[in-house]
């Protein structure tokens, strides 16, 4: 069963008015169901942790489950190998912190240029604090695939680390993470995955990609400003957390620095009800594909994934076929419809006469959010030589769009490009 968008569209009330949200790679809008367990954590269980009270308990619970439901999405060996934070970003950098307690002088450190900055400069500060080597990635810029043959270069010289998208929050493109992990592992490298483009477009499973640290942002998949962290349990266990002394020494909760965003990751919690509803709903064609590896809402939460990535290819189509017939019209990364699969519904384009900010603001005009400038992608915007020019406009429908919209889009743009 395809998606029924007028139904999944219900489910979110900030669409009900008119405007056209391709600003979702910034931060989605959320779902009833987000707002229902925020409200309910704060009238009914609002209490920080391990107190001998009803609503410390309750709270309590309510934390548990949404990391379990946590680990279901991302298919983690168990709860206690996800751990919450404030963002991909502030994540991340307690965690390069804690890392480079293993670090040396002259030890390796492997970054991409296709990456956000959020999974760049934690680990170039770290390899100037410790004296490492930082080893530089490229990738091609006619269509926005990462190099492998670069990688490798990188690979030669025994990395420590390799920080690695699996999806470019500037130009869509999916990495081959399981290849690029199964690499790393094999000259001895951990692997810290930054899934944050990824995670609202198709289905995660750490396990079956060998990473050993990946981390997203639920904001970006219907939900809060919550950061959601898989590290494998024994490094975790292993790793030096900077905390406080009264605080917890076992993961995760060692990680989990001061009084957490409660009602946040309540919020989480509903992020992922909304998508177990979702695969229960729409997804049962992909049930014998998932069915021998998942149950329960591992399962549902795969199916899902799925059906929500298959719907998407729909729009990818439509954003290509539109993007491509303006006039003066640039895109950048991969824009042949045949290549679909390899890159998730985020597109950046530059416009003949106008920078991204103009566009930006001429679409807003007409109720069409979109972002312009390098998006903290700044290694992708100097390596296309689009930076000192005001970096690019990116669009990113996610699948409560509707292929109207992506029209709608169009022909404001097809106006633009007339005046």
């Amino acid at each position: 069963m395809t998606l029924d968008i007028s139904l999944i569209r219900s489910q979110f009330p900030a669409l009900a008015g008119e405007t056209i949200f391709l600003d979702n790679p910034a931060g989605t809008q959320v779902t009833e169901q987000v707002l229902k367990r925020i409200n309910q954590y704060l009238v009914e269980t609002n209490a920080n942790t391990h107190g001998a009270f009803a609503t410390s308990a309750a709270s309590d619970a309510v934390l548990a489950e949404a990391r379990a439901a946590c680990a279901d999405f991302y298919n983690a060996s168990r709860p206690e190998e996800i751990v919450f934070g404030p963002n991909m970003t502030s994540l991340t950098f307690n965690f390069s912190r804690s890392l480079a307690r293993w670090m040396s002088p002259g030890d390796e450190i492997v970054v991409t240029r296709l990456d956000h900055d959020a999974n760049i400069t934690p680990w170039t500060m770290m390899a100037e604090d410790r004296g490492c080597n930082v080893r530089w990635v490229d990738f091609d810029i006619e269509n926005g695939t990462l190099r492998l043959d670069s990688l490798e270069a990188a690979l030669a010289h025994k990395p420590k680390l390799v920080a690695v998208g699996y999806a470019s929050n500037a130009l869509g493109t999916i990495n081959p993470v399981k290849q690029i992990t199964q690499m790393a592992h094999d000259v001895g490298a951990l692997v810290y995955v930054d899934a944050v483009q990824y995670a609202p477009h198709g289905p995660i499973d750490v396990q079956d990609l060998g990473c050993d640290f990946l981390v997203s942002s639920a904001y970006k998949y219907f939900s809060t400003h919550v950061g959601v962290l898989y590290g494998r349990y024994d490094l975790l266990d292993e790793l030096t957390a900077y905390k406080v002394r009264p605080a917890e020494d076992q993961p995760p909760d060692k990680f989990e620095t001061g009084t957490k965003n409660h009602e946040g990751i309540a919020g989480v919690l509903g992020a992922m009800e909304y998508l177990e509803w979702i695969g229960k709903t729409f997804g049962n064609v992909y049930t014998e594909k998932y069915q021998e590896r998942f149950q329960g809402r591992r399962l549902e939460l795969k199916k899902a994934m799925a059906a929500i990535r298959a719907y998407e290819y729909e729009i990818s189509r439509a954003m290509i076929s539109t993007l491509k017939g303006i006039s003066g019209v640039r895109t950048y990364g991969l824009d042949d419809v045949r290549e679909i699969e390899k890159r998730v519904p985020t597109f950046a384009f530059t416009m003949d006469g106008y920078s991204p900010l103009q566009i930006a603001e001429i679409l807003a005009e007409e109720n069409i959010y979109v972002w312009d400038g390098n998006y903290y992608a700044l290694a992708v915007t100097e390596r296309l030589g689009v930076e000192q020019h005001g970096g690019m406009v990116r669009v990113g429908p996610v699948h409560y769009n509707r292929v109207d919209e992506i029209e709608r889009l169009g022909e404001v743009l097809s106006f633009i490009a007339l005046r």
